[in-house]
């Protein structure tokens, strides 16, 4: 189902983001927390990608598999990193005949073996170049649906890390948007009043594209303290760390005050007309499934059926 069509028939839409197993102990745990996230029946899930070879295979595995043996719908993540052209289009053709509605188009970051990897030489060194060529293989008459693919990218509520100017930032973001981008899904954040200012100055900027609030609920201290490892330029509010702090010694405490923490931001968003939540979910499920059970959103309305051309 093309994202326009999700969007166009919800009022606001709620979203996973998996990433794909590494064995097949964990495959299978994966597919166990799907299913049980399918039963909230999300608007749609997404699979992150990584540059190196194996993890590209994955995602795209993790991806035909959810469209083939489950009633959802996948995003696969599709980054610039290490890619040449034809690289690009041959998997962009693998997911438009398999049925694949929409990608969500990335930048990326080099694999772990790669760290030196010099973005110059890729084909496709921004986001907004990759937005350009999947617009482009949809106008050639490539995909089967009509729309062709749905496109999604990132916006960044706390600031792009490698965009220190928040002037610049927006015009990469508009930029994205004017190549073809179809909705915005953000980085995680934990005060809602950076995610409300970003709508606003991307509201300035003339960006009218839906944009989806990610939001990562905390299941302990260490995944907190990896979040403000990987997430350079992530914000941990007073109150929070005061809650965390509070009850540091005792881990299902530090997790119930994550889920509750999430959940009152979910409610906020929701308060302030959000266009949809996206779930990190980190391959679990309980978190997820306490926030919608607190959000009252067990009875959430369901568009899979509508068929989109």
């Amino acid at each position: 189902m093309h994202i326009n069509d999700i969007l166009t028939h919800q009022g606001t839409s709620f979203s996973f983001e998996f990433f794909p197993p590494k064995t097949a102990g964990s495959s299978e745990k994966l597919f166990e927390t799907i299913k049980e996230l399918e039963s909230c029946r999300p608007s749609f899930v997404s699979i992150t990608y990584g540059a190196g070879g194996s993890t590209r295979q994955l995602t795209h595995d993790l991806v035909v598999q959810i469209k083939n043996t489950t009633s959802l719908t996948p995003i696969p993540h599709l980054t610039c990193v290490c890619h040449s052209e034809t690289e690009i289009s041959a998997i962009l053709t693998r997911y438009a005949n398999e049925g694949v509605d929409n990608i969500l188009a990335l930048r990326g970051d080099p694999p772990s073996d790669h760290r030196e990897h010099d973005h110059a030489k890729d084909t496709f060194q921004y986001a907004g170049e990759l937005v350009k060529a999947i617009k482009q293989f949809n106008t050639s008459g490539k995909h089967p649906a009509s729309k062709g693919f749905g496109i999604g990218v990132a916006g960044f509520p706390e600031g792009h890390p490698d965009t220190p100017n928040r002037i610049k930032e927006l015009d990469h973001l508009k930029s994205k948007v004017d190549q073809g981008a179809d909705y915005i899904c953000t980085q995680m954040f934990f005060d809602n009043h950076d995610f409300l200012d970003f709508r606003d100055r991307c509201d300035l900027a003339g960006i009218t594209i839906p944009i989806i609030a990610g939001i990562m609920p905390i299941n302990s201290l260490g995944g907190m303290q990896r979040m403000a490892q990987l997430a350079a330029g992530t914000r941990f509010p007073a109150r929070l760390l005061a809650q965390m702090e509070n009850c540091k010694d005792n881990s299902e405490s530090v997790r119930q005050v994550g889920i509750d923490y999430a959940t009152e931001q979910c409610s906020g968003l929701l308060d302030n007309n959000v266009n949809g939540i996206h779930f990190y979910t980190l391959n679990k499920s309980d978190a997820t499934r306490q926030i919608f059970a607190n959000l009252g959103l067990k009875d959430f309305p369901d568009t899979r059926t509508t068929t989109s051309q």
